[in-house]
């Protein structure tokens, strides 16, 4: 048995079978010999609730080329890369457009799968294509951006998680840049004559610094549920009755903000066993020490049914849930083995 504990960011000591290290195209397309195993990258989205019988299989393909057109930088990234080692790479070299999403926990090969975003900008929005083998058959494959079928925290990568293994991913940045202002949160900059990538960098990481714990010093997996979309009709309903909803209009209706969901309910600091909600930031689960998966199952139970009995709203999980046989579709009937 293989410990789990330093593979995902939660650090609840379960256990896995083994664990596999791919180094190489050809370590990849032995992964289907495997009977059971699951494709974990740094496990800051992931949180194993309890043992695992099967094996955890990792990417360490690293390295970074570069190629500059007239328009752009075509830059190929090794999965196992850091993201927000990248993202201050690119700025170092004075390549702008990923700054947003600055000091987002994980790695490069994760981003994808998951569309990682923040303050206004989708990681989809700058991947050219993602480089993957193809478990069943061993094949290399290119899979352009309109084929990742991209959307919300979502991707046919993490539709399909034993399907695909990310080896590389490719970046197109374009030359042509503007500050991406658009989130609230950044809406002081405005007022600036002139504002730099470096700028928005500085303060995204300000805000998440001053917001989200760090999980070195506070084991957590991030924001712990994703933003639910309700319609137009739904939207109004909802602001009728709480003025102070906080919302953003997207193009199938309206994101409601889940951290304020929870702390309108006054759930902050509250805890099952070692699993609590942050006291700072409500979206963020932590672990006090010794959380066990039945303590963040419970705090996630109780936290749906609260926000659903006031709301009418079902929060889903964003962090992805390791139970015995792998992800978790339904956390509220999940008993374990």
């Amino acid at each position: 048995m293989w410990p789990l504990a330093s593979h995902h960011s939660f650090k609840i000591n379960n256990y896995a079978s083994e664990v596999f290290n791919v180094t190489s195209v050809a370590d990849a397309r032995s992964v289907v010999d495997l009977d059971s195993f699951l494709i974990l990258g740094e496990g800051t989205n992931t949180l194993f609730v309890d043992n695992y019988d099967g094996v955890i299989v990792k990417s360490d393909i690293t390295g970074i080329s570069l190629q500059e057109s007239q328009s752009g930088w075509h830059i190929r990234v090794g999965a196992q890369e850091n993201w927000h080692d990248f993202v201050t790479w690119t700025l170092a070299k004075n390549m702008y457009g990923l700054e947003n999403l600055v000091l987002i926990p994980g790695s490069v090969g994760a981003a994808p799968v998951q569309n990682i975003g923040a303050y206004g900008v989708e990681v989809s929005q700058y991947i050219q294509s993602v480089e993957a083998i193809h478990i069943s058959t061993g094949e290399v494959h290119t899979i352009a951006n309109d084929e990742c079928d991209f959307s919300y925290r979502d991707s046919v990568f993490k539709r399909n998680p034993r399907s695909w293994l990310i080896t590389h991913v490719n970046f197109y940045i374009p030359k042509a840049w503007q500050p991406n202002l658009s989130y609230p949160a950044l809406a002081d900059l405005k007022s600036q004559a002139s504002i730099s990538a470096r700028t928005i960098a500085d303060t995204v990481i300000a805000i998440r610094s001053s917001k989200l714990p760090d999980p070195n010093k506070i084991p957590n997996a991030g924001s712990f549920f994703k933003n639910p979309v309700v319609s137009v009709e739904r939207y109004q309903q909802l602001i009728g009755d709480f003025p102070n909803l906080v919302g953003f209009e997207v193009d199938s209706g309206y994101k409601l903000a889940a951290g304020w969901l929870i702390e309108c309910l006054g759930l902050k600091g509250t805890c099952c066993g070692d699993c609590c909600v942050h006291n700072k930031q409500a979206l963020v689960l932590v672990n006090r020490g010794h959380a066990t998966g039945d303590d963040v199952l419970a705090l996630c139970r109780l936290i749906q049914q609260r926000v659903e009995q006031t709301f009418s709203v079902m929060l889903e999980p964003e962090v992805r849930l390791i139970g015995r046989n792998g992800l978790i579709d339904d956390v509220a009937n999940y008993q374990g083995l």
